[in-house]
């Protein structure tokens, strides 16, 4: 059984990745598949909205005679990721919560 991945917690990963530096498209996909199944079709459109909503910036930069396009976290990123890993955690604890009482109930 697969438990899907929400949109805030795409966005929290992406915006994790990337607070550990600038990055390109095709490496960002891949580390976060090590982790998570997540498609290339489906994490452009999300770093598109993330650079629409401020949250991250793009530039490109030459790389074997083509353009590689890298994507970098702003400020107003890492302040939302910082929300966001708040918010997670809470999230977390709350199921680890309710998963133990089940165990110990049953």
């Amino acid at each position: 059984m697969a438990f899907t991945i929400g949109p805030q917690l795409l966005d929290c990963c992406v915006l994790a990745v990337l607070s550990g530096g600038d990055t390109y498209g095709y490496q960002l996909t891949q580390q976060l598949r090590l982790r998570l199944d997540v498609s290339e079709s489906t994490l452009y459109p999300v770093l598109r909205r993330l650079q629409r909503d401020g949250l991250l910036t793009v530039y490109d930069r030459p790389y074997q005679g083509r353009n590689r396009r890298y994507y970098a976290i702003t400020e107003g990123g890492r302040q939302r990721l910082d929300l966001l890993r708040q918010e997670w955690n809470r999230f977390r604890d709350g199921v680890e919560l309710l998963l133990k009482e089940e165990t110990e109930n049953g």
